[in-house]
């Protein structure tokens, strides 16, 4: 049986409101963790390598690299069941798997180490709450989305979202 690297785990547990305030204290949450990891060397490092492949100063191509690393080299895991959890980027790294918003962190903290601007997008599919979010970074002047959980290219997002909200930045 092949197992993930062992990583040291640790955290806390909070507790967050429900609805939108509990929405916003996630989003607000995942936003700190990318400011953080942002300069974290480690992150950096695994950006440039991948970034360092395309022409230069094509910005484009640096950022569609970096998100299919993520989309392809991050397994999809579903959450702790009840508990909405968010890793670090980089125990999302070092695990290689996270779900939707571990992702997001993970690619917005590689994204914004290189110097791509990005906001998280959450949705909801099933009625008036939100149970998904990916990330759009700011590429050619306009917001590009980059749903690292679905097998589809950059520019990609998922169709027909009940509900909608862009984090402000």
């Amino acid at each position: 049986m092949m197992l993930a690297p062992y990583l040291s785990l640790n955290g806390q547990v909070v507790t967050i409101p429900d609805g939108l305030a509990g929405t916003e204290t996630t989003i607000a949450t995942m936003r700190q963790m990318v400011n953080r990891s942002k300069t974290d060397p480690q992150i950096r490092q695994a950006a440039t390598t991948v970034a360092f492949l395309q022409p230069e100063k094509d910005y484009q191509a640096e950022a569609e690299a970096v998100f299919n690393e993520v989309r392809d080299g991050i397994r999809y895991m579903r959450d702790v069941h009840g508990v909405e959890t968010l890793q670090e980027p980089h125990i999302t790294m070092g695990l290689k798997l996270g779900d939707c918003d571990d992702q997001a962190v993970l690619l917005a903290s590689m994204l914004e180490s290189i110097g791509v601007p990005t906001r998280f997008v959450v949705a909801g599919y099933s009625g008036p709450y939100y149970e998904h979010v990916y990330l759009q970074a700011w590429l050619d002047d306009r917001w590009v989305d980059m749903d690292a959980t679905e097998p589809h290219p950059m520019g990609w997002a998922p169709p027909d979202p009940t509900v909608m909200a862009f984090e402000e930045i």
